[in-house]
């Protein structure tokens, strides 16, 4: 696994915030190493990422080009990229039965209270994203600096774990 790029699938419920944070910061930082994707258990008709983490993503220098807001049933096409990891990034998502993924990635449960939820204004909602990125990409600057060993297959799962406690 060392010598190609880890392919990592975040997952939320609607995939508007949390995990369209995650694949953007995680392709932000990626060093060559990683690619990152984001899916939905049950977006939303015409669901779209929201504006406010687009926002956040923006005004840390994290390129949005391309976010969508997808299904996970995009995932478990034959034709679709093998997950060396999927991550879960809210607890409902944690909580539902997943689908087959193709290859048996590792999975891990990274939780992170759901900014849209915070109410008030505007600069009160913008600062719950920046929180929640923050969080974010605190445990992917580990992932995305572990060494070699602990991303072969058989550790990967087991990081991934470790970096929830983190």
């Amino acid at each position: 696994m060392t010598d190609r790029v880890i392919n990592v699938l975040f997952l939320c419920t609607h995939n508007s915030a949390r995990s369209i944070l995650a694949e953007a910061t995680l392709n932000h930082m990626a060093k060559g190493r990683f690619k990152a994707f984001s899916a939905g258990s049950s977006p939303r008709d015409n669901q779209q990422p929201n504006p406010l983490a687009l926002k956040v993503l923006a005004n840390a220098g994290i390129s949005t080009d391309g976010l969508r807001s997808k299904s996970w049933d995009e995932f478990g096409k034959a034709e679709s990229p093998v997950m060396d990891l999927v991550i879960t990034v809210c607890d409902n998502a944690a909580g539902e039965v997943c689908p087959y993924w193709p290859g048996q990635p590792a999975t891990a449960h990274w939780g992170y209270p759901d900014p849209s939820d915070v109410s008030g204004d505007e600069a009160q909602r913008l600062e719950a994203f920046n929180q929640t990125l923050m969080a974010i990409r605190r445990r992917l600057e580990l992932l995305v600096n572990l060494p070699p060993d602990k991303l072969e297959r058989a550790m990967v799962q087991q990081a991934a774990r470790d970096l929830s406690r983190a």
